[in-house]
């Protein structure tokens, strides 16, 4: 048996870096979209309703898209499923800016989610593979680089849409994502197909290969637990600036700092979350980040001020910062079901709270007010809180 080699990987790999490039564009290409809709929705003629169902393609895509990648994964690895995928997401800006029709732009925004949505399940498998290679947690760095290639996007897209039009910043945000896939492209990491995770001890060979109505309970307990965690960030997403402005009497410019404070705490604390993580453990970070996440929720739900508010989004925003990263890790290592497959159910359920809560969300607050919506959502995260002990699968890389 061969020694373990006590040199100490290098904090910023290549590996590292690709992975982390790889959050970057996809975070970029979701926020580039964001200043293109009111342009969409003019050009095709579409009011809220009809913007409403457009958007939804979206998401409907990227659900689809992610079971279907977490099988290729299993079969193929993510190393090639990641670079696929991204390198087809380069132009796809494009094809929304030019679809001439309602029933094109509805393919376009299928496609479009499908697209980032699959990237978004090869890259976490990829980074769950990175973070075994290098014995250290990288996943809440990585959301990080979502979050501020989200911010990149967004700026950058209205301000190229506002001197030269739409077009331009098509053009413009796809050569960027191809030059960043490029750079990407011979560093991300090699890794064989996602075979079936073991329990520590037990023989690869004596582990079935289930599928995912027969994956057991601990996959859809984490699934589910990521459904409860990206519920909230819908929540202040969509909800935050009306809720400040029609229940507490916030300006224009005050209520959009509902969700700028809550996603920039996220963002700095996600850079910081694998050294926290590192240094206390899966488990405790994710127990302390629940309670802090709650303790926002209840702060901005129980506020008299647009002030109080906006600093309990924020706190909050540093609770659910890794709480998903760790969940995502967790998958990757699950025993008893391939990588890729376990971060596909996981990701489909997450996302599936991000994308449709909100919407629930809105028709109940039609009859509560969106102060109940914010104080009840704490209570839905005592639940991850009690299965926190599935967390523990996240420090595994390092074994």
């Amino acid at each position: 048996m061969s020694t373990p080699s006590l040199v100490a990987p290098p904090l910023l790999s290549p590996q590292r870096f690709a992975v982390s490039l790889m959050f970057l564009v996809n975070g970029f290409v979701v926020g580039s979209w964001a200043p293109k809709i009111p342009e969409f929705a003019a050009r095709l003629q579409l009011d809220e309703s009809d913007l409403g169902l457009m958007i939804m393609c979206f998401g409907i895509g990227s659900l689809c898209s992610m079971p279907a990648v977490g099988a290729l994964i299993s079969r193929n690895g993510s190393r090639t499923v990641t670079r696929v995928v991204a390198a087809l997401t380069i132009p796809c800006l494009i094809f929304v800016t030019v679809a001439p029709s309602i029933w094109t732009g509805a393919l376009a925004l299928f496609v479009i989610g499908a697209l980032v949505g699959g990237m978004d399940v090869a890259m976490n498998a990829n980074a769950v593979e990175v973070e075994k290679r290098q014995g250290r947690a990288i996943m809440s760095s990585c959301h990080g680089f979502w979050s501020l290639g989200g911010v990149a996007g967004a700026g950058l897209g209205g301000v190229l849409i506002a001197l030269y039009g739409v077009h331009v910043h098509a053009i413009a945000a796809s050569v960027l994502t191809g030059v960043a896939v490029a750079l990407a492209w011979p560093r991300v990491l090699a890794d064989p197909p996602h075979k079936v995770m073991p329990e520590p001890g037990e023989a690869l060979a004596s582990v079935s290969r289930p599928g995912l109505l027969t994956a057991g309970a601990a996959v859809w307990l984490t699934g589910i637990i990521c459904l409860i965690m990206m519920t909230p960030e819908g929540a202040i997403l969509d909800w935050g600036a009306l809720y400040l402005r029609q229940e507490l009497g916030a300006d224009a410019a005050l209520s959009g700092l509902a969700f700028g404070a809550f996603s920039a705490a996220m963002a700095l604390m996600r850079f910081l979350g694998d050294l926290v993580r590192d240094r206390f453990g899966a488990v405790r970070t994710f127990r302390v980040s629940c309670v802090l996440a709650m303790a926002g929720l209840a702060m901005a739900g129980t506020a008299q001020s647009a002030e109080l508010a906006i600093a309990g989004f924020a706190i909050a925003g540093l609770g659910f910062a890794n709480t998903v990263p760790i969940a995502f890790s967790a998958a990757g290592n699950l025993p008893g079901l391939p990588q890729g497959l376990a971060i596909s159910v996981v990701t489909f359920m997450g996302y599936s709270g991000i994308l449709f809560a909100p919407s629930v969300i809105g028709f109940i607050a039609e009859h509560t007010g969106f102060s109940a919506i914010y104080l009840a959502l704490p209570i839905f995260v005592v639940m991850p809180l009690a299965f926190s002990s599935l967390m523990r699968h996240a420090d595994r890389q390092a074994s």
